[in-house]
């Protein structure tokens, strides 16, 4: 992120009220009780009295199933009710799927997709009657939602699991045992290694198997391993409202699909994700609608492929009208027709709230027809930045990683995003080291990125993963010391020319979402601009936009103008142009 020293100008734009910390909890209605067909008596007497055996059939249609006469009818009262919670398996009682109050320590790490998941598997585990907790030392579960893309974030698991042994071992007898965790694509990529490399954890579930826990942790219970990895083709937990982790949060992660079908050779995501598949376009609405009404002010939709958005609920909409993809794309699949597409969607979350930002992530450069593009230029609460992946400057490294697209291609669909929306800023990802890069590749590389001038970039070497088309068919035979020094070379370019883009905002007036205190001082805080860079400006009382005559300080979920003074990547450094500013980086 490529924050900018500010001046606060003394005016606010708007001001919320205070943000309401809700959570909203999905109660289910228990499933009907099978009724009982009727069938003839062979009693005469009972034939002769219809109208008492078809009372008395109804009555019994109605009433309990044998396997109700085989479940504890007993339910603690601080826990939920059984209509509240999943039939369990025959191996187990509803009382045993409940949580007993006992303490779930959650972390997170990786993308804004496993931000949402964490969010998503503790509203499954707060229905289910587990309490939060922030404090590891009381926790009675740890759950940690892991990542699989690249080596190092798999190690940083590898080496957390060691910290935790330590905690495990010295478990006071007289508590319950410590149960640990692990959620996500780590566990879908790597099962059976987890489980027998790391005896002490106690449940695996992948990203499509959250509902499960419950179940998971109740097998723990009886000292055996769990595990549920399977992926599925319809899970989006489209009925399951996420639980907000900060209850002071000004912005949140809307999941509107899951799972990637363009199979790039690099990428792990289609193997530990599964097959596309979008949530139905009411309940993203309805979710859009709740968080507006938290009085939350930003909303990121999230998907592996985002803009490939295609909700099929509708047998309406599953007409043969073929997909629009970006002028000299392709994909790796047979093209799709019909369902309500992103930019259907985007049109309709717009609307909700003209107040509340608008942003998504990731997409994938072929899924930008004009009408995303018009959209995103008309609507003054849809975001104007747009994350566009390039990954290599080379066409040849772009045909072996799958990408379906040329730099040609590429460059062209950067033109015309900005011809379609003036000021528009860019982000966009880069592999370092490809399976065959030579030195002609990377230096293209460079050249794209010097061409195009991003404002924000996520740089990283690559590193193969198992599974891949790359594993399978390609060489990972660019030397280690080569992709790092590769690496930095082109983080250098890219801050550079960051520099100079960046550097068009100085003397503008921003329109800036404040988020909280900066990390950097006490005395000032930060916020976000429309184009996703940060902002830090001075914490002093400014007038309000709806009372001339009130001067307030800024909250966090407040929209504020400031004008950029000065911008600087990446030291740190006074401003020259305005002696009141504080110093970013």
């Amino acid at each position: 992120m490529h924050p900018f020293q500010c001046v606060l100008r003394a005016r606010r734009c708007l001001r919320r009220g205070p943000l309401a910390s809700v959570s909203w909890l999905l109660l289910r209605t228990c499933r009907a009780h099978s009724s009982v067909p009727s069938f003839a008596c062979p009693s005469p007497q009972r034939q002769q009295e219809d109208g008492v055996w078809k009372d008395f059939s109804s009555r019994l249609a109605t009433g309990p199933t044998f396997q109700d006469f085989l479940r504890s009818a007993s339910v603690p009262p601080e826990q939920p009710s059984s209509s509240e919670v999943e039939d369990p398996p025959p191996y187990l009682t509803v009382d045993e799927l409940l949580g007993r109050q006992r303490r779930v320590y959650l972390e997170t790490y990786g993308c804004q997709m496993n931000v949402n998941d964490t969010e998503i598997a503790w509203s499954i585990l707060q229905k289910s009657g587990y309490l939060r907790t922030s404090n590891l030392q009381e926790a009675d579960v740890i759950l940690l939602v892991t990542c699989s893309i690249r080596e190092k974030a798999e190690q940083t698991i590898w080496n957390r699991l060691h910290q935790l042994k330590s905690l495990k071992s010295k478990r006071l007898r007289s508590r319950v045992p410590l149960r640990i965790g692990i959620l996500g694509c780590m566990a879908e990529r790597l099962k059976e290694e987890i489980l027998n490399r790391e005896k002490m954890v106690d449940i695996l579930a992948g990203p499509d198997a959250y509902r499960d826990l419950p179940r998971l942790l109740a097998v723990a219970e009886s000292g055996q391993q769990a595990a549920n990895v399977l992926l599925s083709l319809d899970e989006t937990y489209a009925d399951v409202m996420p639980v907000q982790t900060s209850p002071s949060a000004t912005s949140a992660f809307v999941s509107i699909m899951r799972g990637c079908d363009n199979m790039c050779s690099y990428c792990i995501v289609p193997f530990t994700r599964g097959r596309e598949r979008s949530r139905p376009v009411a309940s993203i609405l309805e979710e859009v609608r709740k968080l507006s009404e938290q009085g939350l002010k930003e909303v990121t939709l999230l998907g592996q492929n985002v803009n490939s958005f295609r909700d099929n609920s509708e047998v309406q909409f599953n007409n043969a009208v073929s997909t629009n993809l970006s002028r000299g794309f392709s994909t790796n699949y047979k093209a799709k027709q019909g369902g309500l597409r992103f930019a259907h969607l985007l049109d309709q979350v717009s609307r909700i709230d003209p107040e509340m930002r608008i942003r998504f992530t990731s997409p994938h450069p072929k899924d930008f027809p004009d009408e995303v593009l018009q959209l995103i230029r008309e609507r003054d609460n849809i975001c104007k930045q747009i994350h566009l992946p390039a990954q290599s400057g080379s066409s040849r490294v772009l045909e072996a990683m799958r990408r379906g697209y040329s730099r040609e291609a590429y460059v062209e669909l950067i033109h015309h995003i900005r011809e379609s929306i003036p000021g528009v800023s860019l982000s966009s990802d880069f592999i370092a080291g490809f399976c065959g890069e030579t030195e002609e590749d990377h230096l293209q590389t460079v050249s794209l990125l010097r061409e195009v001038q991003y404002n924000i970039g996520f740089l990283f070497a690559y590193s193969m993963r198992q599974k891949t088309r790359a594993y399978h068919r390609l060489k990972d035979d660019i030397p280690e010391e080569v992709k790092l020094r590769r690496l930095e070379e082109l983080i250098t370019v890219f801050r550079e020319e960051a520099t100079k883009a960046n550097k068009s905002f100085v003397g503008c007036t921003q329109l800036v979402l404040v988020e909280g205190p900066s990390k950097r001082s006490a005395a000032d805080l930060c916020g976000r601009n429309d184009g996703n860079l940060k902002v830090i400006f001075a914490d002093v009382e400014m007038e309000d936009a709806t009372d001339s005559g009130l001067r307030v300080r800024a909250q966090p979920g407040d929209y504020v103008l400031v004008k950029v003074c000065h911008c600087h990547l990446p030291l740190f450094s006074s401003c020259p142009l305005c002696p009141s500013a504080r110093t970013c980086g």
